[in-house]
């Protein structure tokens, strides 16, 4: 199977696509007015301690305040003078964050986050900088390896080269190898760990100098980031379509990834680049609530502040077989899809599956597995729960970045996010009890009532009696003006 990315650079924005097989399963964007923000590094200002809550809000110089939890902070340093262990997992309790923070502070933290909906960013002070194939951890001594690195031999060879490395280079640090550094020869992992320290020791210098709330070190642009995360021996082709930054992403490309550097190409086609292998049909169906499925079945998916919700449906799809058959099919099919929806869209948080209802018990475990299956094909990690005695399929899904839903949409100004508007008869029934109220308000002679055509049309033909009858009930006459600019649950009443 075929793997290529696809980067298309426009006047204010970098959009990349990864498509396998022919079929888009990630997309990536970044605009000049919104970057993402996870992996920068801020020198901070304490705000807010909580106590009652474990966290604090720091002020980074972004619109909102950010969120400091104290499991996501280093402990004070030991008696030796050495940092403790980190908090969290396997660490024990937390200490308590008034301990470790005090307003008005200054501190060095990074975007765990993006900012998300009403929520400011969440944030470390664990600090983490990646490279090709490491992550150096300024404030942790643990040497480790991607779990997404199964291979037991390949994990212990890779353990091997890298904790002397760190021992005689980096004995202060913590290190961990990245998907990425599966295959990487000591020479390979030596030159990744002299780029991290002295990027640390640059950043640590300009984090001395920096005013509090002021970004101290950025991550790479887009096209490079997604390079060094993607770009693989896995990946067959990258296509850049501007000439400029495919000579900046080649000249990375030699720097960090020199095998892989005869892969990036400079796309010269007629056509966009994104109508290559349908990517730009696929981005932008990937905004709709409906997802069908090739049987005839189809997905409808919600995605709230809360959580996201997928509802399976048989759609047009009968089967030739019985009922159980036909439903095992469609779900199946729909596991397969909702895992490249999730992907895709980048879904993440709590997420709700319901499956059409299966009462075969293998049906459900076949079903679950196949899920599991398309899962694992994903880089963010997720967690599947089996199926609650209400039929539903629980599921979280680590989420880094905003989705591309929160990307590349807004709220609609119709509804304000409702998802629905009023109907016409209600918008009437409200314009009526308006224009009562009016007439105890107002020593008017008459009410004129400007709204969209439809609710016009509506009081003029199909309500006219009622009309006539709250005239004769106010002794004003009322009069009816349609605007085309209106929306439907949008109208003035106004006294003349």
């Amino acid at each position: 199977m075929s793997t290529e990315i696809l980067v298309n650079i426009g006047q204010n924005e970098t959009r990349v696509a990864l498509v396998e097989g022919g079929a888009l399963q990630e997309a990536f964007v970044q605009r000049a007015s919104r970057h993402g923000l996870v992996g920068n590094i801020y020198k901070g200002i304490v705000k807010r301690v909580l106590p009652g809550m474990q966290a604090a809000f720091v002020e980074i110089g972004l619109e909102r305040t950010a969120f400091l939890h104290a499991a996501d902070m280093q402990r004070p340093a030991n008696g030796a003078g050495e940092i403790a262990d980190v908090v969290g997992a396997d660490a024990g309790e937390a200490p308590p964050i008034d301990r470790l923070l005090s307003e008005g502070q200054d501190v060095l933290v990074q975007v765990l986050k993006d900012p998300l909906g009403t929520k400011g960013a969440r944030l470390t002070t664990l600090l983490s900088i990646p490279s090709r194939y490491l992550v150096l951890l300024p404030f942790d001594r643990h040497v480790g390896v991607s779990a997404r690195i199964e291979d037991e031999m390949e994990r212990e060879r890779l353990k091997a080269l890298v904790a002397p490395l760190v021992r005689e280079r980096a004995p202060a640090y913590g290190v961990i190898v990245r998907t990425a550094g599966e295959g990487a020869d000591a020479a390979a992992l030596a030159a990744d760990l002299d780029f991290l320290l002295r990027l640390w020791e640059s950043v640590s210098v300009r984090a001395d100098d920096a005013a509090p709330g002021t970004l101290v070190h950025g991550d790479l642009p887009l096209s490079m980031r997604i390079l060094r995360d993607l770009l693989g021996t896995e990946v067959d082709r990258v296509r850049i379509d501007n000439a400029a930054e495919c000579e900046r992403v080649t000249r990375f490309a030699e720097t960090f990834v020199p095998r892989a550097a005869q892969k990036v190409e400079q796309y010269d086609g007629a056509a966009p680049i994104f109508d290559l292998f349908g990517a730009e049909d696929d981005l932008n169906r990937a905004l709709d609530r409906r997802v069908d499925l090739k049987s005839g079945g189809h997905l409808v998916i919600d995605q709230t502040e809360a959580m996201t919700t997928i509802d399976v449906n048989t759609g047009a799809f009968t089967g030739h077989k019985n009922l159980e058959e036909t439903i095992l099919k469609t779900n199946l099919e729909a596991a397969q899809a909702i895992a490249r929806q999730l992907r895709l869209r980048n879904l993440g948080g709590i997420i709700i599956l319901d499956f059409i209802d299966m009462r075969n018990e293998a049906h459900r475990s076949q079903v679950l597995r196949a899920l599991e299956k398309e899962l694992r094909k994903d880089p963010a990690r997720s967690t599947v729960h089996p199926f609650s005695p209400l039929g539903l399929v629980e599921m979280t899904r680590k989420r880094t970045r905003e989705s591309l839903g929160h990307i590349l949409c807004e709220p609609c100004p119709g509804c304000e996010g409702r998802g629905s508007v009023k109907t016409v008869e209600t918008v009437c029934n409200e314009i009526m009890r308006d224009i009562a109220r009016s007439a105890r308000q107002f020593e008017a002679k008459a009410f004129l009532v400007i709204a969209a055509p439809g609710v016009i049309a509506r009081l003029s033909e199909e309500q006219p009696q009622a009309l006539a009858e709250l005239e004769e009930q106010l002794h004003r006459p009322i009069r009816l003006q349609a605007e085309p600019q209106y929306l439907r649950d949008a109208y003035d009443v106004v006294p003349l």
